[in-house]
């Protein structure tokens, strides 16, 4: 292994080297997405987002590593408490939240993959050193299970994404194995929703702006007294230091129908959060389905999603 390569505690000054990391692996899952140095930073000190799970967290360590003053490695843990508060499956465990490392060409001839991007250790022995220190950190927790995820501080970037092979073979290398489900990312511009002007596809038909139960907006179509389907959505994802591009970012949270909707009322809905989301600045919106939702994934497809990716939720610490 390289005697240049060094992993350590993070430190303040690798704000930016951290960020522009980060930014790098979120980019490859939704594109033109980024976060701000201050969102990174934040996320490391504690995630208000998760109201339920932050409560339960003790410890949170935030690990690099270094090479000739430059950071080609970086992986975030937390240490959840052994209380009776605690959820079950989270008492007592430790969380890999994110792990991230900067990959080389796999088929890049050997002299070459000595190097990342011409500075850095090979990619694997970056990768090696950086997880065998995250096992070690949890050893001396004395924790009792271990977790991986890709959690970033950045809309639709969770579990590992197909577009990180050199994370998932990392953890795989590591010990950790995938036992959990699979979940589709779907983007749609803001364009390719259905048209606000679409006639309603029944008489009388309205739709009704409130606040949804998950803090979003929720659009509800009525016909007289009957509540007949909503959507929600949230535009916080497109708070300025979420993003690195001109535009927002919206994600369709939730929707639902009844059995006997008709058929292009949920096209319809659509139509009405697309003018909603035009008068916010936003134009794309992202939504999430299990593979087996074949229903739900006919639905968004018909409304202008398209799959974006896939990612792998659910990774354990299981040395053979």
């Amino acid at each position: 292994m390289p005697t240049s390569l060094n992993v350590r505690t993070f430190h303040r000054e690798d704000r930016d080297q951290l960020t522009d990391l980060i930014n790098a692996h979120v980019a490859a899952v939704v594109p033109g997405a980024g976060v701000s140095v201050n969102t990174v930073i934040s996320s490391l000190e504690r995630r208000p987002d998760e109201y339920v799970l932050d409560p339960w967290v003790a410890e949170r360590v935030t690990l690099v590593v270094e090479h000739r003053r430059r950071i080609v490695g970086a992986a975030h843990l937390l240490r959840y408490r052994n209380d009776p508060d605690v959820g079950e499956d989270f008492r007592d465990a430790g969380s890999l939240l994110w792990s991230v490392h900067l990959p080389v060409e796999p088929d890049a001839p050997a002299q070459d993959r000595e190097s990342v991007d011409g500075t850095a250790g090979d990619e694997e022995q970056v990768a090696d050193l950086l997880l065998s220190a995250c096992l070690a950190q949890f050893t001396r927790w004395h924790v009792r299970v271990r977790y991986a995820d890709g959690q970033l501080p950045a809309p639709g970037v969770y579990g590992v994404p197909a577009p990180w092979p050199h994370i998932s073979t990392a953890l795989e290398r590591a010990g950790f194995v995938h036992t959990g489900g699979t979940e589709i990312l779907l983007l749609a511009p803001l364009s390719d929703l259905p048209d606000p002007a679409l006639a309603p596809p029944l008489p009388g038909l309205t739709v009704h702006r409130t606040l949804g139960a998950g803090l979003g907006i929720r659009l509800t179509a009525r016909s007289g007294a009957d509540d007949l389907g909503y959507v929600e959505l949230d535009t916080s994802l497109g708070r300025p230091e979420r993003h690195a591009r001109p535009g927002g970012m919206a994600d369709l949270s939730d929707f639902g129908l009844p059995d006997d909707a008709h058929p292009e009322l949920f096209r319809w809905l659509l139509g009405q959060a697309r003018a909603w989301l035009a008068l916010c600045g936003v134009d794309r919106v992202l939504t999430y389905a299990a593979p087996d939702e074949t229903d739900d994934l006919a639905l968004l497809a018909a409304g202008g999603f398209r799959e974006l990716t896939r990612t792998a939720r659910g990774w354990e610490h299981r040395p053979s």
